[in-house]
């Protein structure tokens, strides 16, 4: 391993993870199901009839692969709180910063992806009699697989940056304390 580069498997692994997580948003985006109209014969019964339910298994394998992906970095870094303690410096503090960020866009885009999923796969069966003329079935709204799948590229983005920082913070040696032996101020009273 090159000094302050880190792991290459650990920079392919989640890229790997993030990609294929996108792909799966991408894909449960475009295969949202979608409900129609439908009456009974003889009677005035309307219900929906919806698409297929696709969507919802990839939104949560979406959901799984950006989940796995972020669990192994947080595990080889140990979360940035229980390995070994950062040097001071830039890299210290873009690693914080680049840290708290990838988490709080993991968030977002675990939110959009789970929610979406949960949305997708909630469908109204029967309505009844309906004597209105402005009935839809309920759907998941466009856009929030696309939502899921932009965060998903910023958390990945966010990541390979925080693991880079991080790398360089503990493989850079901890500067010496110089301890002097004599102040360089004096204070010495008054007579």
């Amino acid at each position: 391993m090159a000094e302050g580069r880190g792991s290459t498997l650990v920079h392919l692994l989640v890229i790997v993870f993030c990609l294929v997580a996108f792909g799966f948003a991408v894909a449960a985006e475009r295969r949202r199901s979608v409900g129609t109209i439908h009456k009974t014969p003889g009677t005035n019964e309307t219900y929906c009839v919806y698409s297929s339910d696709v969507a919802t298994g990839y939104g949560v394998g979406a959901f799984l692969f950006l989940l796995s992906g972020e669990s192994l970095l947080m595990g080889v870094t140990k979360c940035m709180c229980f390995g070994r303690p950062l040097t001071p410096g830039g890299n210290r503090a873009w690693s914080i910063i680049h840290f708290l960020s990838s988490w709080a866009t993991f968030l977002v885009a675990e939110s959009c992806l789970i929610a979406g999923a949960k949305k997708n796969a909630y469908h109204t069966k029967y309505r009844g009699i309906i004597y209105a003329q402005n009935f839809s079935c309920e759907s998941l709204r466009k856009g929030i697989f696309i939502t899921g799948a932009i965060f998903i590229v910023v958390t990945m983005v966010l990541n390979v940056y925080y693991y880079m920082y991080f790398t360089k913070a503990t493989t850079t040696p901890l500067s010496q304390k110089t301890n002097r032996v004599s102040s360089t101020v004096g204070m010495t009273g008054y007579a």
